[in-house]
């Protein structure tokens, strides 16, 4: 494939919108085509936004044949449908998280886009910073001794009452929204053979769906991971190393802005360290990993697919 990837989005979602779109137009390897909405004036003012094209209805998208790829901002529950739609008519997909809502369906689009030769990625973005590839070395380093926890917490303030991660049917809920991102983390930092031990989900204020939950997951080597998550929280984003010797600490650890200057605590028996890095726009970073897996007709599977099941897992756990 030669030139940029021309791309289209499925929905005009709020995260499209104000994260997505702009980081697609400002990337040299990504060419904005096409905005997809059911409703043609969203379609038309998204598009006009962005410098792109109007469609209406998704599938009409998918017959485009100046689309190479397509991003999908669309509800949790929408994903596999459409996601499967994409691979079949031969674009690669980057989707939102979670990929989709039950692992089975996970597994079978990664093996359908490995069938086909295209990329599907999901959207986890934090991944893509390089604060915890840094934060990876210092373990390797031995910099805090033997790893012996690690604690991860992500929550955000109440969201309107209408809001589509209240609603059941749309695939919404606090572990698959927000308690992603320090099951990730966990997943990331421990690796693949974390089991769950336990985990509770709370549901609040008459809500459908969960709006917050922990859970308590361990490694083979009994290296804990406690994970604290929410919806209806004041704002926390930050995980901890705990080693035999200090402490890795992170803050504004999931979504920090392109702006910030990424600090990472050392905290050892002889004193605090601050670590400043350089800043990083982790979206601008994922567009780039996307590109690069769009060129190669593969995407990672492994981390995907583990994390799937161990939201699974922690949703059974509570049960």
């Amino acid at each position: 494939m030669s030139g940029p990837v021309r791309i289209g989005v499925l929905g005009c979602a709020d995260i499209a919108l104000r994260r997505m779109l702009p980081a697609f137009g400002a990337s040299p390897d990504l060419e904005l085509a096409a905005v997809a909405s059911r409703d043609p004036a969203r379609a038309g003012q998204a598009a006009e936004r962005f410098g792109c094209r109007p469609v209406q209805g998704y599938a009409e998208l998918l017959r485009a044949d100046d689309v190479q790829a397509v991003y999908v901002p669309l509800p949790a529950a929408l994903h596999a449908p459409w996601v499967e739609a994409a691979l079949d008519a031969g674009k690669h997909v980057l989707a939102e998280k979670p990929l989709t809502t039950d692992p089975e369906s996970t597994e079978r689009l990664l093996d359908l886009a490995a069938k086909r030769g295209l990329a599907l990625m999901e959207n986890v973005m934090f991944v893509h910073h390089p604060r915890h590839e840094a934060v990876r070395r210092l373990v390797a380093e031995g910099r805090i001794g033997e790893l012996r926890s690690f604690r991860a917490e992500f929550a955000i303030p109440p969201l309107a009452g209408d809001d589509i991660r209240y609603s059941a049917e749309l695939g919404g809920g606090a572990l698959a929204d927000v308690g992603l991102y320090p099951l990730r983390a966990a997943l990331h930092f421990l690796g693949h053979e974390l089991d769950v031990v336990g985990a509770r989900l709370v549901r609040r204020g008459g809500r459908e769906v969960e709006t917050a939950g922990a859970a308590l997951l361990a490694t083979p080597d009994g290296v804990t991971a406690h994970l604290t998550f929410g919806m209806e929280h004041a704002y926390a984003s930050r995980y901890e190393l705990w080693g035999s010797e200090g402490r890795i600490t992170v803050d504004r650890a999931f979504t920090p802005p392109a702006d910030l200057v990424p600090v990472i605590g050392l905290h050892r028996g002889d004193g605090t360290q601050e670590i400043r890095l350089e800043p990083a726009d982790q979206v601008a970073a994922t567009v780039a990993a996307f590109v690069d897996a769009v060129h190669e007709g593969s995407a990672p599977r492994a981390d995907t697919l583990r994390q799937a099941a161990l939201l699974d897992d922690v949703r059974r756990g509570s049960a």
